[in-house]
């Protein structure tokens, strides 16, 4: 059985595949697909992020289409700005955060907690 088969075994329901380490390039992101879509983001230093996909003003994917700038990242629909770290709301129009998930990397796997 391969080691991806064996983590998402018994105990594991809560843990989901997103992509390797090398898949997500520094500074960009990506949406894993799911029951609740997950806007998975590296930041240019290299660490990862998980919030809900989709942002809390109006619906549109922030894993597909939005501009990371450090541990912010904005929707371009209408320029809300929210920090990946938190969730938190930095700007108008948004004012309810994002759900935050943890993220874990086994082997070079990285994957989305919740």
């Amino acid at each position: 059985m391969s080691e991806r088969r064996l983590m998402e075994g018994i105990g594991t329901k809560h843990r989901r595949f997103a992509c390797t380490v090398d898949e997500l390039d520094k500074g960009t992101s990506m949406t894993v697909p799911g029951d609740i879509p997950i806007a998975l983001f590296r930041t240019d230093e290299g660490d990862f992020y998980a919030t809900a996909d989709i942002c809390t003003h109006e619906e549109w994917s922030l894993g597909q289409d939005s501009d990371l700038e450090g541990n912010e990242v904005i929707c371009p629909l209408h320029m809300a700005r929210f920090d990946i770290r938190t969730g938190r709301p930095l700007c108008f129009p948004a004012t309810v955060a994002l759900a935050t998930f943890g993220v874990e990397i086994i082997d070079g796997n990285v994957y989305v907690l919740g």
